[in-house]
């Protein structure tokens, strides 16, 4: 049996949980996030609880069995109080700021780089080497901060590049002289 799969995930006050075919759709304070979840998938929504079953012991579905519970989790964690990632900027003249929705980078180009938000993702930038990007759907976070980090990647000489906050690079040592 699958350790992650088989806990039930408890609902907090104030969040809707329904399954309406393969969809499930959960409803909170901070907004309303849709999942299509496998058809093999059976999903039951009880008093304060939703609870994953899976059909056969087959790989396949013990595969899917954890994934589907942590998709439903990471739904109910989000419109409850939502994701975040911070990303660093490491570098001499290299910043971010916020105009608007557009978060403006100078990061050792010759040009600024513009980055426009998808739908649902706040960006704010505290100080203007901190880049903090917000959200209630997990995995739309975590894309858009990959985004953001490959624009200028940390490199292994020096260290600057856009890294995510607490990630350690490996710095190389030069060229040896003659």
């Amino acid at each position: 049996m699958s350790r992650i799969g088989k806990l039930p995930i408890q609902i907090p006050q104030g969040i809707e949980v329904e399954k309406k075919g393969p969809i499930v759709t959960v409803k909170g304070q901070n907004g309303v996030l849709e999942q299509k979840i496998h058809p093999d998938m059976e999903v039951k929504v009880e008093a304060g609880k939703v609870l994953v079953v899976r059909p056969s012991e087959n790989r396949f579905h013990r595969a899917l069995h954890g994934l589907t519970r942590s998709l439903i989790n990471n739904m109910i964690l989000g419109v409850k109080t939502g994701f975040e990632k911070k990303l660093e900027i490491v570098g001499v003249g290299f910043r971010a700021e916020v105009k608007g929705k557009t978060l403006v980078m100078q990061i050792g180009f010759s040009h600024p780089i513009y980055f426009v938000p998808p739908d649902g993702i706040i960006i704010q930038t505290p100080t203007p080497t901190v880049i903090v990007v917000k959200g209630i759907d997990r995995q739309l976070v975590g894309q858009v901060a990959a985004k953001i980090r490959f624009f200028r990647p940390p490199e292994c000489y020096k260290g600057k590049g856009i890294r995510y906050e607490g990630e350690y690079v490996r710095k190389k040592a030069g060229k040896a002289t003659a």
